[in-house]
């Protein structure tokens, strides 16, 4: 019976003979993809030799780990080069550590991040072997733009591209769920921003200071060039008046981008060249606390060389001033604390001299006496003080400053003092909120009053001149010994002679504004800023005509020109202006009388609308700038206007949680109620067409991602993933699919306030909360996604959108009312991308740029 086999030994033997059999068969698998990854490093090391491979013998930096994936430029940190005036600049390439470049792709596998050379890349590119193929991970190339037939679309395919799954249809969608978490295979440059023309001036506002413009004569290729300096937001702009860029004179725009936070104040060094500005204190994006300090910097170079106070002032740098007698070997600066601390430093080595509490009262101006650096003016509310500064030279802090009120006497002390200036004869001219210029000297001591210490030298009022109706802004001492005032509710600039007689004036026309800063020119000629953000240029005899203008409030509405380098803005100023981006100069503007929050070009760019904050929305023509309609939806807030891709239908998102549609005709002149999309529990923030034009997608305040059957009848379509695969003419929703990587850990979905697809469907410029314009690659839908972050604005950005062709992108700002505009370096669109400026990685992307 030994023989004999259990009844039951027949199935687990067939388990066992089956089970064998398919272990045998997993090793064999094995080894296959052991000779298949042992092939692939064999293809790597003929293509990268072993020189390149071992680089300079450091290892690389962790966060090479995430290098490029196959068929994406290597990460490349562009230098920008400076040639004073000179428009032709190169690209720099160079090495960087951080972040490899804008992938938003899963990370390449440890050792096996690069694809061999001629092998088709996800995406359906093809890696070539030439100098612009990537290396492997750690390896950076200097990148070769390939020629356009070479660049693969992203909806091309390939018989090799994982896109090819059993749902063939994904094949052919741009921006399917099957590719949102794959790596492109574009081998196009590497995109990234330089920020040109800063058009809002001066932005104001109700108990703010406003800064004062300062002139600096550089000798650039042995001409004497006049630089206009002035701040907005963190940027300090040089303008270089001449007509813009191909006009006479070749005016142009240069920027100092070294500030963290808002700029307050600024003056010029007497050699012409540098710059001091001091910007106010305030938080980064994780609450850290960027402190108030004072940047000296070459306004040719445009390089930081002196770093004054960080952590010795609060609040802010409220006022600075060089000294003049000893070529401007020291800084006086008066902080925004509530003693308004009053320090001397010294230039060369960064070294404070003297400390003193000033006043408890708001300090608005400060200067030295040019004939004599120990003597020092500050002025502001209700005050004017006379400072002494001796001892201390060389030797830090053991300095002293004494303080010599000024006595009004017998006239009436004005409320605020807001700027003075120094005559050749030594006296001192005031000029104050009651419109009245006062001249104050030195009155002699008197013996039968000693004080401590002796009798003591006073200054007193010695004449007095009634300029202007309102405050007196601004003071000026000419190159010919008279002196011009400006401001107050007349916006008269008048120039005095001497003793204070009137001999020449001139009125700034209404929708200017009135004078709050005058700077003087070549020749006859004179740079005026206004109340209303503008920067003008003439003299008294011809008049005054704009060479910059702004808004004046918080913006909100932005959009391009469908076929134009041109956008339209408005904001709360009631202000809608339409800016050429080709001149960066105001093409036209008008007034709305209510407050503009949002605008669409119709895709023919004939007409625009306008959406208001009272429910009501106009169309306007772009060359008559007549209201060919004018309808009211609801009476709540409209956030957002959008036209079809094919220009028969818009949308308007209003703050009662309805979108209305409205068919449009031909020429986008008539429109007449179409539906309503109703089904959001809250206000609507953001809405997109799809490219039939047949469906929206929209976006609501409590974080609500609907989509609209608009021409089934304004239907809500339920199944949302549905529509995920789904081909949008714009992306401005900044929920979504495709961009859902965009947001930062612990966002709490307000962080975000505009987003934009680029036309060919590449990169995403996100505006954000803390001051920052973010580029990340599209789609966007990796966690974390990394991108390029750009700084300038000094409040929250509200609103980002890509010109026509790509070519730019335009910023607004919120409370800083700036309008940014940006050149987007390796767009891809139509033309070659512009030219990286700058050889020096500390003043990257700023760079000199023209008007």
């Amino acid at each position: 019976m030994d023989g004999a086999a259990g009844p039951g030994d027949g199935p687990a033997r067939e388990a066992l003979q089956s089970l064998s059999q398919r272990l045998r068969v997993q090793e064999q698998e094995m080894e296959l993809v052991k000779a298949a990854l042992a092939e692939a490093l064999r293809l790597l090391r003929l293509q990268v030799p072993p020189s390149s491979l071992q680089g300079s013998g450091t290892p690389a930096p962790p966060g090479d780990s995430l290098a490029a994936p196959p068929g994406l430029p290597p990460t490349c940190t562009p230098s920008l080069v400076s040639r004073g005036t000179q428009t032709e600049t190169e690209v720099e390439l160079k090495s960087s550590p951080g972040p490899p470049g804008l992938s938003n792709g899963p990370p390449a596998p440890q050792g096996a991040s690069e694809e061999p050379s001629g092998t088709q890349s996800e995406g359906g590119g093809s890696s070539s072997s030439g100098a612009g193929s990537p290396g492997p991970p750690g390896i950076l190339r200097p990148l070769q733009p390939p020629q356009r037939a070479d660049t693969p679309r992203r909806n091309s395919s390939s018989s090799s591209s994982p896109s090819e799954r059993p749902r063939q249809k994904l094949s052919r969608k741009a921006i399917s769920s099957a590719n949102l978490l794959v790596r492109s295979g574009s081998t196009e440059r590497s995109w990234d921003l330089t920020p040109i023309p800063v058009l809002s001036l001066f932005p104001t506002a109700v108990g703010e200071k406003t800064p004062s413009p300062a002139l600096g004569a550089l000798d650039l290729g042995g001409a004497i060039t006049i630089w206009v300096v002035y701040f907005i937001a963190c940027v300090v702009v040089l303008y270089r008046p001449g007509g813009g860029p191909g006009g006479p004179g070749g005016g142009g725009q240069r920027h100092y981008r070294g500030h963290t936070d808002c700029v307050r104040c600024l003056a010029v060094h007497p050699d012409g060249v540098r710059v001091a500005s001091g910007q106010t204190a305030g938080v980064d994006k994780d609450g850290k606390p960027l402190q108030p300090v004072v940047h000296i910097w070459d306004s040719e170079t445009l390089l930081k060389l002196q770093e004054i106070g960080l952590g010795a002032f609060e609040r802010g740098v409220g006022a600075l001033a060089f000294s003049a007698a000893d070529q401007g070997a020291f800084l006086c600066v008066v902080d925004d604390s509530n003693e308004h601390m009053l320090s001397v430093w010294d230039c060369s080595r960064g070294m404070k001299l003297a400390e003193i509490k000033s006043t408890n009262d708001s300090v608005l101006a400060v200067g030295f006496n040019p004939r004599d650096s120990s003597c020092i003016v500050t002025s502001g509310k209700s005050h004017v003080h006379f400072w002494n500064w001796s001892g201390g030279v060389g030797v830090p802090g053991n300095g002293t400053l004494t303080r010599k009120q000024g006595v009004f006497g017998k006239y009436k002390k004005p409320k605020f003092i807001p700027c003075f200036v120094f005559l050749p004869d030594g006296d001192i001219l005031t000029g104050d909120s009651e419109g009245n210029i006062l001249t104050w000297g030195r009155s002699p001591s008197d013996s039968k009053t000693p004080g401590r210490g002796g009798a003591k030298e006073t200054y007193g009022i010695v004449a007095q001149a009634h300029a202007h109706e309102g405050s007196i802004f601004a003071l000026c001492l000419r190159r010919d010994g008279t002196v011009l005032s400006g401001g107050g509710r007349d916006r008269r600039l008048v120039q005095w002679g001497p003793g204070l007689v009137a001999l020449q004036e001139a009125e700034i026309p209404e929708h200017f504004g009135a004078v709050r800063a005058i700077a003087e020119g070549l020749g006859s000629e004179l740079l005026v800023g206004t109340t209303k953000n503008a920067l003008l240029r003439g003299d008294l005899a011809q008049g005054f005509s704009p060479v910059i203008q702004g808004h004046t409030d918080e913006l909100w509405g932005l959009c391009t020109h469908p076929s134009q380098n041109r956008f339209l803005t408005c904001g709360h100023d009631r202000q809608l202006c339409l800016w050429d981006g080709e001149s960066h100069a105001l093409a036209w503007s008008i007034d709305l009388k209510e407050t503009g929050l949002c605008a669409d070009f119709h895709p023919s760019g004939a007409v625009v609308a306008v959406g208001l904050n009272t429910g009501r929305w106009l169309v306007l023509d772009t060359e008559t700038r007549e209201i060919v309609s004018d309808v009211i939806d609801g009476n709540e807030q409209l956030s957002v206007v959008r036209y079809s891709p094919d220009g028969l239908y818009l949308a308007i998102g209003s703050h009662d949680n309805v979108i209305y549609i409205y068919s449009v005709s031909s020429d986008g002149a008539k429109s007449s109620r179409f539906g309503r999309c109703m089904g959001h529990s809250s206000f609507i923030t953001h809405l997109d067409w799809s490219k039939d034009g047949n469906f929206i997608m929209s976006n609501s305040g409590d974080y609500e991602i609907l989509y609209w059957d608009v021409a089934g009848g304004c239907k809500q379509l339920k199944n949302r993933y549905e529509s995920r695969d789904r081909e949008w003419a714009t992306y401005t929703c900044v929920l979504g699919f495709h961009v859902y990587g965009v947001w930062p850990d612990g966002s709490d979905g307000t962080d975000i306030n505009s987003l934009c697809r680029s036309h060919n469907e590449r990169v995403v410029a996100v505006a954000d909360d803390f001051c920052k314009v973010h580029l990340f690659q599209y789609p966007c839908a990796r966690a974390k996604a990394p991108s390029r972050m750009y700084g300038g604005h000094g409040s929250h950005v509200t609103s980002v959108r890509f010109t026509h062709d790509d070519s730019h992108l335009v910023s607004l700002g919120g409370k800083d009312a700036s309008i940014f505009q940006w050149r987007v370096l390796g767009a891809g669109g139509a033309g070659p991308a512009p030219a990286t400026p700058s050889r020096t990685p500390s003043l990257s992307p700023a760079s000199s740029l023209d008007v």
